[in-house]
């Protein structure tokens, strides 16, 4: 089950253990006689194990960076950008945990005395990461909740027990104790029982709708807290420029991000209609001379992004590119023709095709954006700053980009609405989700 498949040959090079149900019973022992460490340790004390894990990020970042691409075909720049990434997150809660959790006097208005909410951990927590960031995943999800001082249980992606070991060899390095962090090669079905398991208190997932929503079915019979990262299909809406070729950067930028495939990458390009002809014909240009090269990080992967694009033609659309799908291999391309009514428009495409939509202005261009059934990101382009305003404040997402890509930061959470997830990560928010907050209320 666990094995790395190079995505450029097709080949299975290492293969994995999985884990018996012994071991994964283990790995939920040694992550709950951890607790302790969380529970009795100072926050200035866990700060310095993960700014120790940023360094290692960074010394290590050749070795994981490596490891990334021969597993899921990431272009190896942006392997190495995901890894710095990373060593920012850790440094950041290294930074602010002690700000982020110290006490919060409140202000007593019912009776005498004094109240407290003291910020403190829940004790274990499974995390289940996905193939397409596998390090910068772990680290948004694990870098806020060692602050904290739960546990980590972390079940990753079948196709990157590789960095997965090299991950959780990093950890121990760092100073973690034992059980703070336990890397598991788990089944779905051996992880229905660790969600079931009454010393895990709570899940953070990150994947498709599928495995979200039978994620958030096992917790919630269960009464776990899920923080769901899902899929994405983001708007780029364009209503106004005074350099389309920018714009158009811009676009491609969001467009190609790990070869298209993230959830938060701009998928669905809505343009107004003075724009529109323009922008199509210059998009589409850049976007095929753009296109890495890199594999998509399957061959099933390529398969399934050839089916949706094939249905969309079969649809009415229009495909403009060239070259043909082999192994893992998708050409780059751009689709027009496509109304909020084709199926296509309520997919995910996780790869380097983007949708282009005409709209006849601004109050048309949000019915666009909005018509979907996702809400994770999106980006608005205008020269217009209450336009701008107007229309982020319209957009249904859960987080929105004003004139720029790539923007995301350590300190900016992260996260979604509608069929996107829910929950957030990173920022000051990210440290919120799995924290108890206790009040201590003092009357006399």
């Amino acid at each position: 089950m666990y094995a790395v498949t190079d995505p450029t040959t097709g080949e299975v090079v290492e293969t994995y253990p999985t884990a018996t149900d012994a071991e994964v019973a283990a790995a939920v022992d040694a992550a709950h006689a951890a607790t302790a460490w969380g529970r009795s340790g100072s926050v200035a004390e866990r700060a310095a194990l993960l700014r120790r894990l940023g360094d290692l990020h960074a010394e290590h970042s050749a070795e994981l960076a490596a490891s990334i691409v021969r597993e899921m075909g990431k272009p190896l720049a942006e392997a190495e950008g995901e890894i710095g990434f990373c060593a920012d997150i850790y440094h950041y809660y290294a930074d602010h945990a002690e700000e982020f959790l110290a006490d919060e006097p409140l202000d007593v208005t019912s009776g005498p005395g004094t109240a407290v909410v003291r910020r403190g951990p829940v004790g274990v927590l499974l995390g289940i990461m996905p193939w397409n960031f596998p390090a910068y995943q772990v680290a948004r999800f694990a870098a806020p909740n060692l602050a904290v001082g739960n546990t980590i249980v972390l079940k990753h992606a079948p196709q990157c027990p590789g960095t997965a070991a090299l991950l959780e060899r990093l950890f121990a390095e760092a100073g973690f104790p034992a059980g703070a962090y336990v890397n598991v090669y788990a089944t779905n079905e051996q992880i229905a029982d660790v969600i079931a398991d009454p010393r895990v208190h709570g899940v953070s997932l990150t994947g498709s709708e599928r495995a979200g929503a039978a994620v958030a079915e096992i917790a919630g019979r269960h009464l776990k807290k899920v923080v769901l990262e899902l899929g994405g299909s983001d708007p780029f809406v364009v209503l106004s420029t005074d350099d389309l070729d920018s714009v158009v950067e811009a676009a491609v930028a969001a467009r190609l991000d790990n070869t298209g495939q993230a959830c938060n990458a701009a998928k669905r390009f809505v343009v107004v209609a003075d724009l529109y002809d323009a922008f199509v014909e210059r998009f589409t240009a850049r976007l095929l001379d753009s296109a890495t090269g890199a594999p998509l990080s399957s061959a099933a992967a390529a398969e399934t992004l050839a089916r949706q694009v094939g249905e969309a033609v079969a649809e009415g659309a229009v495909l403009h590119g060239s070259g043909e799908r082999k192994g893992a291999f998708f050409p780059a391309g751009v689709l027009t023709g496509l109304t909020t009514e084709h199926a296509a428009a309520r997919q995910e495409l996780f790869g380097p095709v983007a949708m282009v939509f005409p709209a006849a202005d601004e109050d048309d261009a949000v019915r666009i954006a909005n018509d979907t059934p996702y809400g994770l990101g999106s980006y608005v382009f205008t020269t217009d700053p209450e336009q701008a305003a107007r229309v982020a404040d319209r957009i249904e997402a859960g987080m929105v980009f004003v004139n720029g890509v790539g923007a995301e930061g350590a300190e900016l959470p992260f996260g979604g609405v509608k069929r996107s997830g829910f929950g957030r990560e990173l920022g000051r928010l990210g440290i919120e989700e799995f924290t108890n907050k206790k009040l201590i209320r003092t009357v006399a």
